[in-house]
């Protein structure tokens, strides 16, 4: 199996690059590989279609995101549904919110425990043409999402704090749109609503726990959706709540699991994939269920959590 190691060297604001290439030749070293290289990202995208053409050649290759959210995208998108290929995260960014699921990224910074990490079968979530291994949304957050980007390139401000300058700043403006949304074949309803989530796994924005009860590998999306029925000066006061996962029993939430919502919106509204936006009338989120093979580190207590069915 070849080891194919994509860095971002800007993540993390260039704090952890030289480490984690000088971490991956030694670890390569120690275990004995040969077969492994190190690909530099130079652009948006680059990674991405360097790792898919190492992919489509058809060898059992091991991918290795090393980076922030985005580095993941690009592998994710390079990697899913291609049964050859396996998909690592290494943490380097200011967020890596899918992750979190095996454990604090300070404790997966061990290039040894991915290489000798256990691959198992993750859903992942087709939206058009890019898959997502974490959370799909249209409405406030999304547009938080694109606001985030540009507050994550200030100084001083990392994943969670620029989630939450860009959350304050949206609260100023539009903060409802109005969707009709139709989960599997249920009749559709239109609402005025804050956001709508589609989610394989928990955490987004740099540490929300948007989803608390949805599980990677369950064949199902977890909907969360939220409607605008109360006053911003209200729902400021609620953050910290949604933050911590506490919002699924409020009147205005609607949750429930499926495998497909498809949301139109009469004016383009943004959609986030995973943190990647842009604008659309409809959009659909759907779940692949075991699209992508995913390398649990051999640090976390993942699997076996997994085979007790203990759910944190």
């Amino acid at each position: 199996m070849k080891h194919l190691f994509i860095i971002n060297p800007v993540c993390g604001k260039g704090i952890s690059f030289e480490r984690c290439s000088d971490g991956i030749v030694e670890c390569m070293k120690a275990e004995g590989i040969e077969d492994y290289e190190i690909y530099v990202t130079k652009a948006p995208r680059d990674g991405y279609e360097y790792a898919k053409a190492q992919v489509e050649k058809g060898d059992h290759i091991r991918v290795y995101a090393c980076g922030g959210d985005g580095t993941l995208y690009e592998v994710v998108n390079a990697c899913a549904c291609h049964e050859n290929a396996e998909v690592a995260a290494f943490p380097l960014g200011s967020g890596n919110d899918f992750i979190r699921i095996f454990g604090d990224k300070k404790s997966l910074r061990n290039v040894a425990d991915h290489v000798k990490g256990t691959p198992m079968k993750f859903d992942v979530i087709k939206c058009g043409d890019e898959y997502a291994i974490n959370q799909c949304s249209m409405g406030i957050d999304a547009e938080i999402c694109a606001k985030q980007a540009y507050f994550k390139k200030l100084p001083l401000l990392s994943g969670e704090a620029a989630y939450t300058a860009a959350l304050l700043f949206c609260f100023i403006g539009k903060m409802k749109s109005r969707f009709t949304i139709t989960i599997d074949d249920d009749e559709p309803f239109t609402s005025d609503v804050l956001f709508c989530v589609g989610a394989n796994s928990r955490w987004y924005g740099g540490g929300y726990m948007a989803a608390p009860k949805a599980l990677t590998y369950d064949g199902l999306l977890d909907f969360v959706i939220v409607k605008k029925d109360c006053p911003r000066i209200q729902l400021l006061t609620l953050i910290n709540k949604y933050k911590r996962g506490e919002h699924l029993d409020w009147d205005r939430t609607i949750f429930k699991r499926g495998k497909k919502i498809n949301i139109k919106s009469a004016k383009p509204a943004a959609v986030n994939v995973d943190g990647e936006t842009q604008y659309v009338t409809e959009s659909t989120f759907e779940i692949i269920e075991k699209g992508i093979t995913f390398v649990v580190p051999a640090c976390s207590d993942f699997m076996e959590r997994v085979k007790n069915n203990i759910v944190l």
